[in-house]
């Protein structure tokens, strides 16, 4: 199987980036996409990254061998009935929605007349149009695949590989466990980081004191808190039933530090605090998760022109490649503020040898 024509619903930030990966890394022929403004169609197609485009004519998509619908989750079952018409039974139609139970419910009248898998991409960013989309926005992110019944192993496989030319790491789960997984570590995460925010909001000072000293720790927990309001009251209502459950296990949590601070219990505010901090360490030199190890370091840098220049540099010609690279923008509680990751503890020692021989005070990550 190959993929020589592919359709785009939605050209927003996910729908634009899959299209240029789709066009630069897998060398599809002709890509076509729908989107409500045509500016956004007009700008895409004149840099050459989709070949046909439409605002609301589904027939662009005849001929095509999957087709990706980026559009907020309560649109993807109509523009599915849509497609109908104009593709063939062996078209793999994949979305990139967040939530997935309640969407493979409604899709099931749907799914012999095409191939569907669900699909996930944990990327993003705080802004959604295609002017911030990008071809290796995927690079090293988790891309869920949730597949109907139905749907054999060679299809299922053939998507897999997509999403690793687009440089993803495909895990592959039920509809079901993706709702539990995502409401746990994603949804109820941003309902937090929006909680925080509107207490700060609701407690601050007359002279608005904590909004001017809200850095650092503060500012880097509730980053996601700037994201779309539209797409996250349309996952709480799509994810209802595992958020509720979700936020009910984080009261319980939390009711239980407020107990022991209450009877001075200082043993269990100990290792309330002491096991999350273990939990967290275990996992903080994988990315993503388990299923591909990095090694990193800390690195402590001038904040001045050249500085990262001159370590990549020094770290390049040395033959070393660097996986992944990040800078923290908050000292409280990190020994470096340049993180950098590596494939192997081969090159990490080899990096850490180079970097202190320049005399950069380096920290391993375990």
């Amino acid at each position: 199987m190959e993929i020589k024509k592919a359709g785009i619903i939605g050209l927003g930030l996910i729908g634009g980036s899959i299209a240029k990966c789709l066009k630069n890394r897998l060398g599809v022929e002709t890509i076509a996409a729908l989107n409500r403004n045509e500016d956004v169609l007009t700008e895409a197609y004149n840099e050459g990254v989709i070949d046909q485009y439409s605002t609301d004519d589904c027939s662009i998509f005849t001929g095509c061998d999957i087709v990706f619908i980026c559009t907020p989750v309560s649109l993807i079952t109509s523009y599915c009935e849509k497609l109908i018409p104009f593709i063939e039974k062996n078209c793999i139609i994949t979305d990139v929605g967040s939530t997935k139970g309640k969407l493979y419910d409604n899709m099931k009248p749907f799914v012999n007349n095409f191939i569907y898998i669900g699909g996930h991409p944990m990327t993003g960013s705080e802004k959604s149009r295609y002017s911030a989309s990008k071809e290796h926005l995927f690079e090293n992110a988790y891309y869920i695949l949730a597949p109907a019944e139905n749907v054999s192993g060679e299809y299922v496989e053939f998507f897999k590989d997509i999403t690793i030319k687009m440089g993803a790491i495909p895990v592959i789960v039920s509809p079901y466990e993706h709702d539990y997984i995502t409401a746990s570590i994603s949804h109820v995460p941003q309902i937090i980081a929006s909680a925080l925010c509107n207490n700060v909001k609701k407690l601050d000072t007359p002279k608005e004191y904590m909004h001017q000293l809200a850095a650092g720790g503060f500012k880097d927990i509730t980053r996601i808190a700037s994201s779309n309001a539209d797409m996250w009251e349309s996952i709480c209502f799509e994810n209802k039933e595992q958020i509720l459950n979700v936020l009910s296990s984080l009261e319980e949590v939390v009711s239980g530090l407020k107990t022991a601070l209450l009877n001075n219990d200082s043993s269990s505010v100990y290792n309330y605090f002491d096991e999350a901090h273990k939990y967290r360490d275990s996992f903080s030199n994988v990315t993503p998760g388990s299923f591909v190890k990095r090694y990193e370091i800390s690195i402590d840098v001038l904040d001045k022109p050249g500085s990262i220049a001159i370590i990549t540099v020094l770290l390049s010609s040395n033959n070393i490649n660097i996986k992944n690279m990040s800078i923290v923008n908050n000292r409280e509680r990190e020994n470096g503020v340049l993180n950098v990751s590596f494939d192997s503890e081969e090159q990490r020692a080899k990096s850490i040898e180079l970097l202190q021989s320049m005399n950069y005070e380096v920290h391993k990550k375990d």
